[in-house]
């Protein structure tokens, strides 16, 4: 597990885009945290290292938006209005998947049972004067992740050991 610190949007964005330079092509990230802890905005930031120069909405109401990037593709899912998980399958959820991409995936609990297994889950939350992250890997390609971003962000960062890997969300 790894945990930044970030005291602000700026720095979320900023570090967003060092976590792009690291995702390979195909990667299932989980988003987890409270209403305003600035998921969408890493988002951003990821988008924004990857090259992305127009508007990058959040997919509240249209549960998601996809971004065709000169190397990859990334899959913005956002699930907080999602009423049944069955819902996913009108998105033609199962055939995107198939697909290699990028999984950018806010309020995921939502999708129980609809969604592959994180290879990433980074859990932010409220701290003060800022955000904390704690990214966890659940997958070799997650792991792999956090071996490339060990050092990066504040000096309130840390890596330890990964947690447990499990088959359930």
């Amino acid at each position: 597990m790894i945990e930044h610190w970030l005291p602000d949007s700026e720095a979320q964005l900023a570090f967003g885009a060092r976590l792009a330079a690291r995702l390979p092509p195909r990667l299932i990230v989980y988003l987890e945290g409270d209403l305003g802890t600035g998921k969408t905005t890493l988002t951003r930031g990821v988008l924004a290292g990857l090259g992305h120069r127009g508007a990058a909405r959040s997919p509240t109401y249209t549960l998601l938006e996809p971004y065709e990037l000169a190397d990859r593709r990334i899959n913005h899912l956002d699930l907080y209005r999602l009423g049944d998980p069955q819902e996913l399958e009108y998105l033609g959820l199962r055939d995107l998947l198939a697909e290699d991409a990028v999984w950018m995936v806010e309020w995921p609990e939502r999708g129980l049972g609809m969604l592959p297994l994180p290879d990433l889950v980074i859990a932010i939350e409220y701290a003060a004067d800022g955000r904390r992250l704690r990214l966890s890997a659940r997958t070799a390609s997650g792991e792999a992740v956090l071996d490339a971003l060990a050092g990066l962000g504040s000096g309130d960062s840390a890596r330890s050991a990964s947690p447990e890997k499990s088959d359930v969300m």
